[in-house]
């Protein structure tokens, strides 16, 4: 693939990028050095840049020292593994937002990586390709959503249910199901209304009681719990 360095697509994207991280305190966690060097040496990424680590032990330390906004790592790290990062961090700095790059392409590993409650889980693969899957996911972390790709979705959904997974306390209406599906896809409340034809309250009630059900505690569980339960089309 030849990354063309003058094209207008580049040059917004790294616009963008600097727009969307410019208030923000990033730490980036990833295991190949001259990936991380690269990464941290780019000029959207500079500014909010407060730490970088090649080992979990290292980013976890980062991270309680900074309290950054936002994490990026790679699920390969020198020593440990991403995704325990992820699962330290949420107990210990629950308002830090997750977005983790998997080596790996399974089941095994993506249902890992939403069981630690990323906000967004995408595949090292889809760096620098059409799909833009990193811009993206900096747009929907951004606004406070989740961002789980079609290829994501589709390997997170269990079938069948993973053992230990707590079943909901009563079954999801249809139109909770609809909701839930469209936050899953990264829908706002907004675009979730005008995307089933009704108001943005209707959906915020419909997402209060879907989190009741699952046991919730923020519209990423709630988005990752009904993909492990199976509950929603991953591809829909």
């Amino acid at each position: 693939m030849e990354l063309r360095l003058d094209s207008a697509n580049l040059k917004q994207a790294l616009a963008k990028a600097s727009q969307l991280l410019a208030d923000q305190r990033l730490v980036a966690v990833m295991g190949d050095r001259f990936l991380l060097s690269t990464f941290c040496l780019a000029l959207p990424v500079q500014p909010a840049l407060v730490g970088a680590a090649t080992t979990e032990d290292e980013g976890f330390a980062v991270v309680m020292r900074t309290q950054p906004d936002l994490l990026i790592c790679t699920s390969d790290l020198e020593v440990g593994y991403g995704i325990h990062l992820l699962q330290r961090v949420k107990a210990a700095c629950p308002r830090t937002r997750l977005m983790i790059f998997l080596g790996r392409e399974t089941r095994e590993v993506v249902q890992e990586a939403l069981r630690a409650c990323a906000d967004a889980v995408m595949f090292r693969s889809s760096m620098g390709s059409a799909t833009s899957d990193f811009m993206q996911a900096l747009v929907a972390v951004a606004q406070g959503q989740v961002y789980y790709p079609e290829a994501i979705r589709r390997l997170g959904s269990a079938q069948p249910i993973q053992p230990g997974l707590p079943p909901p306390v009563e079954p999801l209406s249809d139109r909770e199901l609809e909701v839930v599906g469209a936050i899953a896809r990264g829908l706002k409340n907004p675009a979730v209304a005008e995307l089933l034809g009704i108001s943005p309250q209707t959906v915020k009630t419909h997402v209060v009681h879907a989190m009741g059900k699952l046991g919730a505690r923020d519209r990423t569980q709630l988005a990752v719990l009904a993909l492990l339960h199976g509950l929603i089309d991953p591809l829909g």
